[in-house]
């Protein structure tokens, strides 16, 4: 899973023919029957434009993408939702992550041993209470961002939702790069045994994402001064 997990970072458009393929290679003795039923296990696919094969559920609503080609130019106008695998020592976990999309700030996070959808609501509610509502808030079609559960919190709020498409990872770009960030400049560097340990380390690692690295695409600024421009900073 480990293996998988870095690959996918890699060459997210590796389906479960190909990611078999890879393992082999590097003399992981898998099937591809094994490789499917891990990737699902770890709620991860093959991004690529794609027909759309199946209905959404009757009471999981999938909203238009309101994001492409809008001008985002001040914090608090769009926000981004993503989840991703994190492996430990000997286990696994999921971490949810809430991000201003002008200023990649991250707002709130959380972490689960299970794929249900009240992590996801726990840090949503986190991030409307410390920083008050967006205008539009952007996630993707896993069944966490779509149920009642959580998208009634949005429209409580008056917040616009936003879905990706099908398979589009890179609606959600900004938030698969602090993917990509996080894993290979904290957690593959670090064995976590258990999920205690792996808090401390993407606590620690959020807050230098935060509030000391500088973004070219934020003119060398770090999130925290492109996002606090002209706001109150949360207590």
């Amino acid at each position: 899973m480990r293996f998988i997990d870095e690959q996918y970072l890699a060459t997210p458009f590796y389906g479960s023919r190909r990611m078999t393929r890879e393992a082999r290679k590097k003399g992981f003795p898998v099937n591809r029957k094994r490789v499917r039923r891990l990737m699902a296990q770890m709620g991860i696919s093959a991004v690529y434009p794609r027909p759309r094969t199946s209905r959404p559920h009757p009471e999981h609503r999938v909203y238009p993408y309101l994001l492409r080609d809008l001008t985002i130019d001040r914090p608090g106008q769009a926000w981004a939702v993503d989840m991703t695998y994190i492996p430990l020592r000997r286990a696994f976990i999921y971490l949810v992550a809430i991000m201003d999309w002008h200023s990649r700030w991250v707002l709130s996070y959380r972490l689960s041993n299970t794929l249900d959808a009240d992590f996801c609501t726990e840090a949503l509610r986190e991030a409307l209470d410390r920083h008050g509502a967006p205008e539009i808030f952007n996630t993707d079609q896993g069944s966490q961002f779509t149920s009642a559960q959580f998208t009634s919190i949005l429209i409580e709020h008056s917040i616009r939702i936003s879905t990706d498409g099908r398979g589009r990872y890179l609606d959600n770009v900004f938030i698969e790069r602090l993917w990509w960030s996080l894993k290979y400049e904290c957690v593959y560097l670090h064995e976590y045994a258990d999920a205690r340990e792996l808090l401390r380390g993407v606590t620690h690692r959020f807050s230098f994402y935060n509030t000391t690295r500088g973004h070219s695409a934020l003119a060398g600024r770090t999130p925290d001064d492109a996002y606090f421009i002209g706001l109150p900073k949360a207590a």
